[in-house]
């Protein structure tokens, strides 16, 4: 750890507050600027502590928070030992505080060299170790993004609140960094109620079963995360949970099929070397009750393929597969563990969910109460390939009307981008920043309270998640004292959004700033406009950058309005495109569908059919 402390272009511009252009001119115009010290031609590292003498310098304005001092340190040591490190420091944060107690066991050994662990310290007694220790994992994602493999926050929640039952015990062997575990606090920010649920984990990697370990224990949750190959070496071998959930490694050919061809746990048949997610599935369906509910994400192809035929028939005609449900880039299986003598059901849930995860919660409880209109008979699939691809299925009889209704929403979906002049020269205007704009009451700023939680209570809140998305108000809290209530007008910030709120009736939520504007005085859509250009990067307590320092021409009202109006027009083209982008690919496989049996035809001169 005695290493320099190491930056990329993206850390120096959120440092001082500018974007990552402006990072690549000054390394292009000044001579003196500080030359790569590692990493790549493509993402070069510089020393941390030679751009902070260059900034001071060159009298640019920057500012290294404590959260981001302690992640440089933690970085110092190199991206081999980062995981290791992270995982040391949640072991630190989750350490009892009476005297003589014992530590949690990690499985990574080691700790922190004494100056870093002061600072992850100090950082916990400002923030709270929650919110420091997610910091950190975030940070570490991030950096990580292409090596690890994590579950889509929505598709996680929607996960856990298929398959488990109130105060249950909640298995997830193939845990990762904890998404699926850490799904059912709601929140990830927000303590759950020590004793409302037992979460048990295994993961393969020590880094990450240690990360995830102390991710719930800082929430106060009952856990014991192991690490190990849950294949080869069962953590949890006779254990049986109220639930199960799973996103297990897709196409891993080294699964452990030789040494486990004789395995009990192949109720339903040997999976197939080259299907090993049907041993996961099956691993999964061991460790639940009689009863009890698996929800594991599988390849869509498991679906389908010719060698998993066998098992998928078995499990049908067991009872024990009862939804096969479409999501972006992967399928759903849920799956109920026979109970003895029960009979098994006649047919099985096939929902196509891509363009709605919505719809998967109200089509389960349908299909559990009886009352499904989305379902296939057992005994057709089995008669057949048992070909459970969710598009195969689709209602014929509904496709020519799900073509014309999805056209029509991508239709009025589209949006066309502001008609903004292009200049030769870029424009020399009279600046001045949001600290200023805040020093002269045109703009004034608020935060939620430290340690509210959005999981549950009569006062709508507004979410980071509804930021980015631009959706309603999908949290909700107990009245307190220090709510925000949100205004129409007002710039809501979260880490990578920036909102102009059009209504009220809500209360700013956990890890988001409000900008109230003076009217009179400034266009809130041209405030919303500058932030976003300044790398949409708002956040509360360890800020990415200083957003005070976040430049605004000096204009009129009049033309505020006119930049403001530019970049209103350029959010909704964001929002459409990402509504169109959904809808679009419905649209084509509703086409492809039916196209091909019948229920469309082209337009063909001279034909009428």
């Amino acid at each position: 750890m005695s290493h320099d402390p190491t930056v990329n272009a993206g850390d120096i511009a959120r440092l001082a507050g500018v974007g990552r252009a402006a990072v690549s001119n000054w390394r292009r115009r000044h001579d003196d600027f500080p030359d790569p010290i590692g990493g790549t031609a493509n993402q070069p590292l510089f020393s941390l502590r030679q751009v902070e003498s260059w900034l001071r310098r060159y009298g640019k304005s920057y500012q290294v928070s404590l959260g981001d001092r302690v992640w440089q340190r933690l970085k110092a040591a190199g991206d081999l030992r980062l995981g290791e490190l992270v995982a040391q420091a949640g072991a630190l944060l989750t350490r009892p505080a009476t005297p003589g107690e014992p530590s949690p066991e990690s499985p990574v050994k080691g700790g922190l060299e004494p100056e870093l662990a002061e600072l992850l310290l100090e950082l916990a007694e400002q923030l709270g170790a929650l919110t420091a220790y997610e910091f950190l994992c975030e940070r570490y994602l991030e950096a990580h993004s292409r090596q690890l493999s994590v579950t889509r926050e929505d598709v996680a929640g929607l996960m856990v609140s298929l398959v488990r039952p109130g105060g249950s015990t909640i298995l997830d062997p193939a845990c990762g960094v904890g998404t699926l575990l850490l799904a059912p606090t709601h929140d990830q920010h927000a303590q759950a109620e020590p004793g409302a649920a037992r979460m048990l984990g295994q993961e393969l990697s020590e880094t990450s079963a240690a990360i995830t370990a102390s991710r719930l224990r800082l929430r106060g949750v009952e856990a014991e995360v192991v690490a190990g190959d849950s294949m080869r070496d069962d953590g949890f071998a006779g254990e049986r949970a109220d639930a199960v959930v799973c996103d297990p490694p897709f196409n891993e050919r080294a699964w452990g099929y030789e040494e486990l061809t004789g395995d009990p746990r192949w109720e339903y048949g040997l999976p197939p070397r080259g299907e090993p997610e049907l041993a996961w599935v099956q691993h999964c369906l061991t460790h639940v009750k009689p009863r009890g509910l698996v929800a594991i994400l599988m390849p869509p192809a498991a679906a389908s393929r010719k060698a998993g035929r066998r098992i998928r028939a078995n499990l049908l005609r067991a009872g024990a597969l009862r939804a096969v449900i479409a999501l972006p880039g992967s399928d759903l299986w849920l799956l109920r563990r026979p109970a003895a003598g029960e009979r098994p059901p006649s047919e099985v849930l096939i929902l196509d969910a891509t363009a709605d995860l919505a719809s998967v919660g109200p089509a389960w409880e349908a299909y559990l109460e009886d009352r499904s209109d989305q379902t296939v008979r057992i005994i057709d699939l089995l008669a057949d390939e048992v070909d459970m691809t969710p598009a195969r299925h689709q209602r014929r009889d509904d496709v020519g009307k799900a073509y014309a209704e999805a056209r029509d929403r991508f239709m009025a979906a589209a949006s066309a981008p502001p008609d903004l002049k292009v200049l030769e020269q870029p424009l020399d205007q009279p600046a001045t920043t949001l600290g200023d704009l805040i020093k002269e009451g045109l703009v004034a700023t608020s935060q939620a309270p430290p340690k509210m939680a959005a999981d549950g209570g009569e006062v709508p809140v507004l979410t980071s998640d509804d930021v980015l998305n631009g959706t309603p108000p999908s949290g909700s809290t107990t009245m307190q004292q220090g709510l925000i209530a949100i205004r129409p007008g007002d710039v809501v910030a979260s880490y990578s959004s920036v909102r102009v709120m059009a209504g009220g009736g809500a209360v700013l939520g956990p890890h988001l700033t409000l900008y109230r504007v003076d009217a009179r005085r400034l266009d809130p859509d041209f405030l919303a406009g500058f932030l976003r250009a300044a790398g949409g990067r708002a956040t509360t307590g360890s800020s990415r950058f200083d957003v005070r320092r976040t430049r605004l021409p000096r204009l009129s009202l009049k033309e505020q309005k006119a930049y403001g109006d530019a970049f209103r027009q350029l959010a909704v083209l964001e929002d459409a495109i990402r509504e169109t982008s959904t809808l679009g690919q419905a649209l084509i496989r509703l086409g492809l569908d039916g196209l091909a049996d019948g229920h469309l035809h082209p337009p063909v001169h001279g034909l009428n059919p």
